[in-house]
């Protein structure tokens, strides 16, 4: 397994992980852009501040990690992540949520933000497990965190 930057090599396995999210309903809890054609597009053509990135195994996208925030202008970026339906519990993103800790250190940023839906415990014990203090959000069904790096 590897980390790669999100890129046009990695399209075909990038819509191929998205598809596997909706199909499982994960899209409801994880979806930071459209997951059409046009968003994917977007997202390997990004050229910016933010940070975009995958886990892989081979020719496989285990998992999906962002940074992003310093594009519209924000000190603290906002982190997401997502793990491929069926490895959820395996450590991946554990690893995911480690390498985009050590990402923010080295682009500069002290803290980091996330927003969680309430009844997504294990990504809750995930994030508690990495410093996140988490409170209520103002969008209902949400609580938001920060953590220092």
């Amino acid at each position: 397994m590897k980390f790669v930057p999100l890129g046009r090599e990695w399209e075909a396995a990038f819509k191929s992980f998205l598809r596997a999210l909706e199909k499982a309903g994960d899209d409801r809890r994880f979806k930071p852009h459209p997951f059409t054609d046009e968003g994917v597009r977007q997202r390997i053509e990004y050229k910016g501040k933010d940070y975009y990135c995958l886990l892989v195994d081979e020719s496989e996208v285990l998992g999906y990690g962002m940074l992003r925030g310093w594009d519209a202008g924000y000190d603290i970026p906002s982190l997401g992540i997502a793990v491929r339906p069926g490895l959820q519990g395996t450590g991946r993103g554990r690893s995911i949520m480690q390498h985009l800790h050590e990402e923010a250190r080295r682009l500069g940023a002290k803290q980091v933000r996330l927003r969680v839906r309430k009844e997504n415990e294990p990504a809750i014990r995930l994030y508690k497990e990495f410093g996140y203090d988490l409170k209520p959000d103002e969008e209902e069904g949400l609580l938001v965190g920060f953590a220092t790096l």
